[in-house]
């Protein structure tokens, strides 16, 4: 199975186990950016938790679920986003004002938009959950 965006499909997969009401789905391989992606929809309520489930080769995250993710992917092209152009991506890519989130990566890391707005930073855009 060749993975070419592990973020990708670990959204994917995270979709299809809420759409059939499954408690937890595995995410391969783990990368710094999966990571940091979990960490931030754990801190925003959308997923119960993760774990390591396997350190084998690429590894395993098992992502624990609380079905609160209506959906969620990944944005590609990933547009390059000056802190003026926000506003049309959201319109874009959110159903309504205040719900759900986008990430996007910057020069600081991997954030929200609305972080990067309050820092006043650009990027790219990486992905969307609501």
């Amino acid at each position: 199975m060749s993975m070419n965006d592990t973020l990708a499909t670990a959204m994917s997969n995270i979709l299809n186990a809420e759409k059939t009401a499954k408690p937890f789905c595995f995410a391969t391989p783990i990368s710094k950016m999966l990571t940091k992606a979990l960490d931030i929809m754990q801190e925003k309520g959308y997923i119960a938790g993760y774990e390591v489930a396997d350190k084998g080769r690429g590894g395993k995250y098992k992502i624990n679920l609380n079905g609160s993710i209506n959906k969620c992917g990944v944005i590609k092209p990933r547009f390059s986003v000056t802190k003026d152009e926000f506003e049309k991506f959201e319109k874009r890519y959110m159903p309504a004002k205040d719900f759900g989130f986008i990430l996007i990566s910057t020069t600081k890391g991997l954030m929200t938009l609305e972080d990067a707005r309050e820092k006043g930073l650009g990027g790219r855009l990486i992905a969307f959950v609501y």
